[in-house]
């Protein structure tokens, strides 16, 4: 019995070793590392694609912090200031927003939000529809396109929207820092349908950092080419980028 008994004790002893082990393995797992988007410029926008597709239009005196990696069940970023957002859409993968005074929750849809100090938290629905909580007690709220919420008394209100210029104030000065080249021109070309930027598959990988103040696509085009030294071409209605 003596023997038996020690035999017990050892498999509860490992038991709870193997256990403690995992335990502190997963606690010691270390975090989705956390990137953090500064836009320092006056009156320009910085724009940025996540990982995901999904694209941030960064106002001046505002701060995007984000993961490298996104979450397999959720994505999640985080807003000091003002910011346009254009999210991919993802059902399986709702896009999370955290602001001081409420957290927004999208699946895919265009929307303006208002975070600054120095303003009321407000946002405008471009397209899709976004579902807003507030913080402090919770109240939760659907906005629609053609929608704005705004806070007023600590209480949501929502209002059709009135100032539709706002969506069009971020693309009027844009700035891209160390970004892929096929990313740049999915921006360009959401702004300009009808005369598309294009540019061979083995450039799209290409970083580059510039700024565009009200440019023309073959403007722009020409810009890109001189940075990266490429050649552009026109090809009916659409501007091609290849090497020289």
């Amino acid at each position: 019995r003596i023997g038996l008994m020690k035999w017990v004790a050892a498999i509860i002893i490992l038991c709870v070793s193997v256990a403690t082990a995992i335990f502190l393995g997963q606690e010691r797992t270390p975090e989705a590392a956390l990137l953090t988007l500064h836009n320092n410029e006056a009156s320009t926008t910085l724009v940025t694609t996540l990982e995901d597709g999904s694209i941030v239009y960064l106002a001046d005196n505002s701060q995007l912090s984000y993961p490298e990696h996104f979450q397999r069940e959720k994505r999640e970023v985080s807003l000091l200031g003002n910011a346009l957002f254009d999210v991919s859409g993802n059902k399986e993968r709702p896009f999370l927003i955290e602001t001081e005074q409420a957290r927004i929750e999208v699946l895919g849809t265009s929307f303006n939000i208002k975070s600054s100090d120095k303003s009321i938290f407000e946002l405008a629905v471009r397209r899709g529809l976004v579902k807003v909580t507030l913080k402090k007690n919770g109240e939760q709220t659907l906005v629609k396109a053609g929608q704005t919420v705004s806070l007023f008394s600590n209480r949501l209100q929502v209002a059709p929207t009135q100032d539709n210029e706002q969506f069009s104030d971020y693309t009027r000065r844009i700035q891209f820092k160390d970004e892929r080249l096929g990313d740049i021109l999915h921006v360009i070309n959401l702004e300009y349908p009808m005369m598309p930027l294009k540019a061979t598959a083995d450039l799209e990988d290409r970083r580059l950092t510039v700024s565009f103040y009200n440019n023309s696509p073959a403007t722009m085009a020409e810009l890109i080419c001189a940075a990266l030294k490429l050649k552009c071409t026109q090809q009916n209605n659409i501007w091609m980028i290849s090497e020289p």
